[in-house]
């Protein structure tokens, strides 16, 4: 073995493990017509896939930046222009946006999740001085989902994978 670390050591014995115990070798699936789908792939989808990208881009990559930069402390308010984006942008798509904005919108936040400590999120704060937390994925996958009904779940599917945005 060319690499004999711990780690190689032991997905090669896990990837040959089943050699040990049979007395044939494993089956394969054979590399033929049949491996490959059976249904024509819709062929406008690439350039679907980068039209929907190239309009949710600016949104998404201003809300990354929101959470994930130095200009947001634990608890800080967005400035105007930056909660103007969000509660123009962002906030309408979400599924339950009526009873996230609740009484009316004092400002926008970021903050700790309260749950899931080691993530930040937006949170809508109240004029009746509730505050409540939403999920920017969300609001995109629906304002995908708005505007680009016939590529939408597929779209989500692929680019949404476990909670997260691939862009």
């Amino acid at each position: 073995m060319r690499n004999s670390s711990p780690f190689n050591l032991l997905r090669h014995f896990l990837l040959h493990r089943h050699l040990r115990f049979t007395l044939a070798p494993p089956q394969h699936r054979a590399w033929c017509t049949a491996a490959t789908p059976t249904t024509n792939p819709d062929p406008l989808w690439k350039e679907k896939e980068e039209e929907i990208l190239r309009d949710i881009e600016p949104v998404v990559t201003l809300t990354k930046d929101i959470l994930h930069s130095p200009r947001y402390k634990d608890g800080a308010q967005l400035t105007v222009e930056d909660q103007k984006i969000v509660e123009e942008m962002i906030l309408p798509y979400h599924p339950h946006s009526e009873d996230k904005i609740g009484s009316g919108i004092e400002s926008i936040m970021v903050d700790r999740h309260p749950h899931f400590r080691q993530s930040r999120c937006l949170f809508v704060v109240r004029t009746d001085g509730g505050w409540v937390d939403f999920s920017y994925h969300k609001c995109i996958q629906e304002y995908i989902r708005d505007k680009y009904p016939t590529h939408a779940e597929r779209f989500i599917q692929e680019h949404f994978k476990r909670r997260k945005l691939i862009v």
